[in-house]
């Protein structure tokens, strides 16, 4: 048996209730982004009435996603920078969210180290202007602040961080996250004591999905070069990250934001990442992708000056497993497979917004999804 082929067990003990959402207004910062686009088309799927503030997608293809998804004609969609408070607050104030997810980051590592200060303005400070808008709406019981399984103090362990690990991110970008959870803490004990909003965070590993479009990250990269013909180059075969399904980590944000919306003791930090089997390498990452494409994709290691990335970074997800009883659905071949399906799709301008809802209700209902 594979490492990816290990099987899951209690899958799904406690489930998002899509009822739950269903008329629930909800603000999602950095609607306009990968998860964003995929999260604002789940809580559509469910009902919510849905206000997004966020950036022009970065990329063109995002933003055409945006448009073909069916998210821009389904929610109340704002541009705006989270660096901009008077703009913020004013969009607050006029939807009067119940529930606030944050997603909203320049989450680039290598776009850190260009622009530092913009990285921590935007993770930090944005953050903060998110969490001062939450106190100022006395609308708001549920918010969550979505970072990264790179805020911790990295000793390139080979098991996975917990959550009363240091944090302490290496590079800019890891480490504005690692601020913004320290700041989502200070606010959460300052200002939420009373229970009148529970605030949490979420430390997710690295998702892949269709409709990733982002730079310097190795699914876009061997989505761009299949579609392309050419050779996959990969910078760190051997680096070794948490993969999983976009719809795997944002179910569980789904799940804590409903969860402790009725219950504030579920308030705190969450690490959201795959089974131990699904932390594979990039190359061995690299090596499925072209067997699920097939077409005689392949890939090779391209040597390149950069700075630091970490080697081995792994979570350990037992709290939310034990908290929630929650597991992962997707393991990592099956991710990669869904998100091949997603592009080939994509590719030949079928409909993209039938495959998003398909491959949501098949992992509502824990089955594969069928192509047509």
């Amino acid at each position: 048996m594979e490492k990816w082929q290990c099987a899951v067990e209690g899958v799904g003990i406690v489930n998002v209730d899509t009822e739950f959402y269903k008329g629930k207004r909800v603000l999602v910062t950095g609607h306009t982004g990968f998860k964003g686009i995929w999260l604002c088309k789940m809580l559509l799927l469910f009902g919510a009435e849905i206000t997004g503030f966020s950036l022009p997608s970065p990329t063109a293809e995002g933003g055409k996603l945006f448009h073909i998804s069916g998210v821009e004609e389904g929610i109340n969609s704002v541009v705006g920078d989270v660096r901009d408070y008077v703009a913020l607050r004013k969009v607050f104030d006029e939807a009067q969210p119940e529930i606030v997810f944050h997603l909203a980051a320049q989450p680039i590592v290598l776009e850190s180290y260009r622009d530092p200060v913009g990285t921590y303005a935007t993770n930090v400070m944005g953050t903060v202007h998110v969490l001062e808008s939450v106190r100022q709406t006395e609308s708001v019981k549920s918010f969550l602040n979505v970072t990264t399984d790179k805020v911790y103090e990295n000793k390139e362990w080979v098991w996975g961080y917990r959550e009363t690990e240091p944090l302490n991110g290496f590079d800019p970008y890891s480490n504005s996250k690692s601020c913004s959870e320290i700041a989502t803490h200070c606010y959460r004990n300052s200002f939420f004591a009373d229970g009148r909003c529970a605030v949490s965070t979420a430390r997710a590993g690295n998702v892949v999905g269709g409709g990733d479009f982002s730079p310097y990250r190795i699914v876009p990269d061997c989505v761009r070069a299949a579609v392309k013909g050419e050779k996959i180059l990969v910078r760190h075969p051997a680096a070794i990250r948490p993969y999983q399904h976009v719809l795997d980590a944002l179910y569980a944000y789904l799940l804590i934001g409903q969860e402790q919306y009725e219950d504030k003791s579920y308030v705190g930090a969450y690490n959201i990442g795959p089974e131990e089997c699904d932390c594979v390498s990039t190359g061995e990452l690299a090596s499925l992708f072209c067997e699920q494409w097939g077409e005689g994709q392949q890939w090779e290691t391209v040597g390149v000056e950069q700075p630091h990335e970490d080697q081995i970074l792994k979570l350990d997800c037992s709290k939310m497993k034990n908290v929630f009883h929650w597991r992962p659905r997707w393991h990592i071949r099956e991710a990669i497979g869904k998100t091949v399906e997603w592009t080939k799709i994509y590719r030949i301008g079928k409909d993209i917004a039938a495959c998003m809802e398909r491959q949501i209700m098949a992992f509502m209902d824990g089955e594969s999804a069928d192509v047509d």
